[in-house]
């Protein structure tokens, strides 16, 4: 705003104008932390990174009002939760902590919509590969299936022989030339065996790749010869 200034100097009369701007006041729209808040803010809301109090405590990113990315939240009655949040609930992977009958309980892993969803999902991991170039585990969701898929240049390995998946569980299927197995539980370890060309396709060479996946669901398997 414009405040006019009155100066008297050496009998003078001299008026002077300054702008006076206030700090853009930035709101909390989520009630328990809504009383105080210090950070970064677009268009009135808190967005960005800051700090907001209330009943509550909350110190990490904003988007438009609203806790949003990565945070910690602290209640007034001492539980405390740090993590990933969106829209102002938790939602993404966090790590919730609470006393319950004078124990004190950690709760970590993936949460919803403010649901606690479960543990994060353990990566497989490969316990022996021999002429493997390189590999990729996709998750694509819940279940109790794998499936297969063996490539040579970039292309399906139609070539591969004496093949053999050696599986701790389940039911084996083959979708085209893939392999793969369902009804499977957890943990699931496999093994193939098998012989194909080299990249330049002057030998034939033995492959081995054995692995193991012990969070439940639906998963992808793509293995790249060497």
């Amino acid at each position: 705003m414009r405040v006019l200034y009155l100066l008297i100097l050496s009998g003078f009369f001299i008026i002077t104008g300054s702008d006076l701007r206030s700090q853009e006041q930035c709101k909390v729209l989520l009630p328990a932390i809504a009383d105080q808040y210090v950070g970064d803010c677009k268009k009135g809301l808190a967005n960005g990174e800051g700090v907001a109090k209330g009943f509550d405590r909350y110190e990490g990113f904003f988007k438009k009002g609203y806790p949003d990315g990565t945070g910690t939240y602290t209640w007034s009655t001492g539980e405390v939760y740090e993590g990933e949040w969106k829209n102002g609930k938790r939602h993404g992977a966090g790590k919730y902590m609470y006393v319950e009958n004078d124990q004190f309980i950690v709760k970590e892993g993936l949460w919803d919509n403010d649901n606690y969803m479960g543990e994060v999902p353990k990566e497989p991991k490969v316990l022996e590969k021999t002429g493997i170039e390189r590999y990729s585990f996709q998750r694509q969701g819940e279940g109790n299936q794998i499936t297969i898929q063996i490539y040579l240049n970039s292309n399906d390995d139609i070539s591969k022989s004496d093949f053999k998946a050696i599986a701790s569980s389940g039911t084996e299927f083959w979708n085209g030339n893939n392999v793969g197995f369902e009804n499977i539980s957890f943990p699931f370890t496999c093994r193939l065996t098998y012989f194909s060309w080299n990249k330049m396709y002057t030998s034939r060479n033995f492959k081995r790749f054995e692995f193991q996946i012990e969070s439940p669901g639906r998963y992808y398997l793509t293995i790249h010869n060497n």
